[in-house]
């Protein structure tokens, strides 16, 4: 099996249209080929004329650990190539950052969720190349959570840095797909190739989208594992509210909640009382925690730990946007007054709830807040946008 830069690397016959120009990489720390070594170290061993690099949020080094916390331009100072940061003055490729090569690669290892940043990068990096007459190529990796789709779409007007567009919270593309999707949606006029895998099989096991063979590294600080990038359709939404996610702790973003003033075991069996089906597909264990920082920082917090992997993994019946949903409707019923969603600027959205931005509108809070309101009914709304979606990317998808 052979990601995008690998077959990059190995055939030079997809090499020959970058012989002459002035080539640049969009790349993080997962950006390494099968042997590990960085793609962006490999590329110019191969003889690629790299004249400048970008990073996406927390850096081409991954090393920023939060929301908006920017990342500086530099100088490389072995290459002495420019380091451009689109999380930092910029999250839109400037005039003279594009002017910095001909051939933009994108080769950033993304977890399949609407909400991480690398999937708004791209859309940004396509539109600045159509504005300047760039060519894009994406180097395409693994989406790890496989091609299940989830989560109602964005809607139109609540766009964002972590909503670039109406789609469902687990997409189910890979980034070279999602660049196809992008051009279509929003007609763009630029020069596109994808350099795609072989032998991707999302469906197959044992990683049902990461392949066994091939080590994980955290594309990001918090995305430690493949249980985490199972989980975070679901798990991303505890950042819009003041439970826990797990930051501060070495299991971030696996975790239904955390919170020292709830009882992790009375949420459990409120959400097996509302809706048991939607617990399907993983174990979920009560444990305690701790955050070193963050939210909740020093205080002990009951919690429930999600397990997506080994034996409790059933990649059909996993839903994690619905699993989190719940365990927030269970903690409304059993605290009715309890301050659950946390308002502060996110993603430089100043003047809406996190959580609204996080799901692209509001929609399930108001499910959650809605006493009145059943499973049964965010249930038919997700199910119809997801349909809607599977139906319109069929015709770009590539394995």
């Amino acid at each position: 099996m052979k990601f995008g830069i690998d077959r990059l690397l190995a055939d030079p016959d997809l090499r020959k249209p970058l012989e002459g120009r002035r080539v640049s990489l969009v790349a993080h720390p997962a950006s390494v080929t099968a042997d590990l070594t960085h793609s962006l170290d490999a590329l110019i061993s191969a003889g690629v004329n790299i004249t400048s690099a970008f990073g996406p949020q927390h850096g081409l080094k991954g090393d920023k650990q939060d929301n908006m916390v920017e990342t500086a331009d530099e100088t490389d100072p072995i290459l002495g190539i420019p380091v451009f940061s689109l999380y930092g003055e910029v999250r839109r490729p400037t005039g003279q950052m594009m002017s910095t090569a001909d051939v933009f690669l994108f080769d950033l290892q993304d977890l399949g969720c609407r909400i991480y940043t690398f999937v708004t990068t791209l859309l940004y990096l396509l539109q600045a190349a159509a504005e300047h007459g760039k060519e894009v190529w994406v180097l395409d990796r693994p989406n790890p959570a496989g091609r299940p789709v989830e989560g109602t779409l964005l809607v139109h007007g609540q766009e964002s840095f972590v909503g670039a567009a109406p789609m469902p919270m687990r997409h189910g593309l890979t980034m070279g797909e999602m660049g196809e999707w992008f051009i279509r949606e929003f007609n763009l006029d630029v020069a596109y190739r994808v350099i795609e895998m072989h032998h991707w099989l999302p469906e197959a096991g044992p990683g049902y989208g990461w392949p066994a063979e091939r080590v994980w590294i955290n594309p990001s600080p918090n995305a430690a594992n493949i249980n985490m990038a199972r989980d975070y359709a679901g798990t991303v939404m505890l950042e819009g509210t003041n439970l826990s996610e797990g930051r501060g702790t070495t299991r971030p973003l696996e975790v239904l909640f955390g919170a020292p003033d709830i009882d992790a075991v009375a949420v459990l069996a409120e959400m097996r009382r509302l809706a048991p089906e939607w617990l399907a597909g993983c174990a979920i264990r009560p444990c305690y925690f701790e955050p070193t920082f963050h939210k909740h920082a020093h205080e002990l917090c009951s919690a429930l730990m999600i397990h997506a992997e080994n034996g409790f993994y059933n990649h059909g019946t996993f839903r994690p946007w619905r699993l989190q949903a719940l365990a927030f409707k269970a903690i409304r019923r059993l605290y009715p007054e309890y301050a659950l969603w946390r308002d502060f600027p996110y993603e430089y959205e100043f003047d809406r709830l996190a959580i609204d931005v996080i799901n692209g509108g509001p929609a399930l809070r108001e499910w959650v807040d809605d006493a009145s309101a059943e499973p049964f009914d965010l249930d038919a709304h997700a199910a119809a946008d997801e349909a809607g979606w599977r139906e319109s990317v069929a015709p770009l998808l590539l394995y």
